[in-house]
């Protein structure tokens, strides 16, 4: 008998051999998420999990490259994490009671717009505590009429931060009938723009901002498109053309467009004194200055969108789809979450969707936008108001109103 042969039997019938020596089972996987077949329409092939029902009032998210997702709402920041990998938070925990509308991660920081300025914290991914005292990058910020603020991050140290208009048409009596527009718009000096701030300076205030662009009455949903590195924006178009100057009902609906923007320094989109009309692909003079529905006057030196979208739906948020999980046709396009209308009235509401626009390589859209995610519970329940993509490609929805943030996936037919 050789003894040297028998050891790997002795340890084998006593439990002593290591771990992997002879073979072991690989750790079990978590399952798919399971699908919400209750909560969103979507196109075919993709299912959706709810990965929060409870984020108050739930604004924009970010989710950063561990998967963790940052929702801000009216009770502040919320993380969000799935530790099991079954698609819904298991961990929910408020960072800070700091509420706003625009959220980032940028630098090593996780940053927040409340309406006055904008904060950071320093922050990496897997962090779990309450944040402290935030670093203000800038105070003083205008508030009044259109206050939410929301900003992208735009090459270098270039901090982009939308100041929507104090009123609805730079009007002398905002929102009364027949009154005129004030002319010049006094309020363009220092609202109704993108102001272009440094991320590498604290305390800054307006005067240190330059402004970037003008004429976007407020332009919530900003993002840079990877693929070029341009800035894109949607802006909320005016309301009250039926009231205030007596156009149909029709027109009043559907107009003025709301607009997204290829965005370069210096641009002027032409509010007050123009809208788009969508219909007709053409930017007009406002009735305030002296416009008519067909006028084009001083509108014809102004900047026209690269896509113009059905009038009040509210654009809240836009995000480029820089993952692989979807579909070919997704890659490189952009996703825009739709609000909803208020003011259609006599007409139906309408928007309350998350639509998908197609861009070529150039950086324009490829062709006409499709309805990507609407409420399986009626036409005006969805209040989309965040998006972000995942890093495994999943795309994250924020619903305003239900409080739920979603999580989208791609499964095949």
């Amino acid at each position: 008998m050789r003894p040297a042969l028998l050891l790997p039997v002795m340890l084998c019938l006593t439990g002593l051999v290591a771990p992997g020596l002879l073979g072991s089972p690989s750790p079990a996987r978590p399952a798919p998420p399971a699908c919400d077949r209750t909560g969103l329409v979507l196109p075919p092939g993709f299912c959706a999990v709810r990965v929060s029902p409870q984020v108050s009032r739930v604004r924009q998210l970010v989710v950063l490259s561990n998967g963790d997702v940052l929702a801000v709402g009216s009770a502040g920041i919320t993380l969000l994490r799935d530790r099991d990998g079954d698609g819904v938070a298991d961990l929910t925990r408020t960072l800070t009671g700091e509420s706003g509308t625009g959220i980032g991660y940028h630098g090593g920081y996780l940053w927040l717009a409340p309406n006055h300025g904008v904060l950071r914290w320093p922050w990496q991914p897997g962090e779990d505590h309450p944040l402290g005292s935030p670093e203000v990058v800038v105070r003083d910020l205008p508030t009044g009429g259109h206050a939410a603020k929301t900003f992208t991050f735009l090459g270098g140290d270039t901090l982009i931060v939308n100041l929507g208009s104090e009123t609805n048409s730079c009007q002398v009596s905002d929102r009364s009938a027949r009154s005129p527009g004030r002319d010049p718009c006094l309020e363009l000096a220092a609202r109704a723009g993108l102001w272009r701030f440094s991320t590498a300076r604290l305390g800054q205030r307006p005067s240190d901002g330059t402004r970037y662009a003008t004429g976007l009455r407020n332009a919530m949903a900003l993002a840079v498109n990877p693929r070029n590195g341009g800035l894109y924006a949607l802006s909320h178009g005016r309301d009250q053309l039926g009231a205030n100057w007596g156009f149909s009902p029709e027109a009043s609906a559907e107009m003025p467009a709301e607009e997204l923007f290829a965005v370069h320094p210096g641009d002027d989109f032409g509010w007050p004194y123009c809208y788009f009309d969508w219909q007709a692909g053409v930017k007009v003079l406002a009735p305030e200055y002296g416009g008519d529905g067909r006028t084009v006057g001083r509108c014809g030196g102004k900047v026209n969108p690269l896509l113009g979208f059905p009038g009040h739906w509210a654009p809240m948020a836009i995000t480029f789809y820089t993952g692989t999980q979807f579909p070919e046709r997704y890659r490189g396009g952009a996703f825009v979450a739709f609000h909803g209308s208020w003011n259609r009235a006599p007409l139906p509401q309408a928007g309350y969707r998350v639509v998908f626009v197609p861009f070529d390589t150039d950086g324009r859209p490829a062709r006409a936008y499709d309805t990507f995610a609407t409420s399986a519970r009626g036409p005006t329940a969805l209040r989309p108001a965040g998006l972000a993509v995942g890093p495994d490609g999943s795309l994250y929805l924020g619903d305003e109103e239900a409080g739920t943030v979603w999580r989208v996936m791609f499964r095949g037919s």
